[in-house]
C-alpha cells in the first residue's frame, strides 16, 4: 500500500495554516494554492496581477521541484483571480511558465483570496518517478 508523502521546501512560502505545500500520492503530486508571497521576506509581492502571478508561479515551481517534478509534469491547474479582468495579464505570464502541451485549467474569480492577493494558483502533476508514468508530450 502506497502512503502519501508530504512535500516541503524553504524555496516557497511556508504554509499559513494546517496544510502542506504539497502531497505526493498515487503517482500524482497535489500542490496547495500558491500565492505571491516572497519566501525570503514572508511578504506579499506588491504590484499588478502579472507581478503577483509571476511570484505565485515561481512558488509553484519550487514546490514542484521539491517533489521531483516540473511544469512539464503538470496535468491540471486551477487559477483563482480576485478580478476576472486580470485574466489576460495573468494568462500572458502563465504562458512564460507553461509551454506546448498545456495542462487542463480552470480559472475562477474568487470573492476573496488569502492576504487579499490578486492571484492564487494550484496544480496537480504526475510524479515522473512513479512506475509506468511518462511526462513527455
Amino acid at each position: 500500500m502506497q502512503k502519501k508523502q508530504i512535500v516541503s521546501t524553504d524555496s516557497a512560502p511556508a504554509a499559513i495554516g494546517p496544510y502542506s505545500q504539497g502531497v505526493k500520492a498515487g503517482g500524482l503530486i497535489y500542490t496547495s494554492g500558491q500565492i505571491p508571497i516572497d519566501p525570503d521576506t514572508g511578504q506579499v509581492v506588491h504590484g499588478d496581477a502579472a507581478a503577483q502571478a509571476r511570484r505565485a508561479l515561481q512558488n509553484l515551481a519550487a514546490v514542484l521541484d521539491a517533489a521531483g517534478a516540473g511544469f512539464d509534469c503538470v496535468v491540471k491547474t486551477t487559477v483563482f483571480l480576485a478580478d476576472m479582468d486580470d485574466f489576460a495579464a495573468v494568462n500572458e505570464v502563465y504562458t512564460q511558465f507553461f509551454k506546448k502541451g498545456f495542462p487542463a485549467r480552470s480559472c475562477i474569480q474568487a470573492a476573496k483570496l488569502p492576504k487579499d492577493v490578486m492571484v492564487e494558483i494550484e496544480a496537480v502533476a504526475i510524479d515522473p518517478k512513479a512506475k509506468g508514468i511518462q511526462t513527455h508530450v
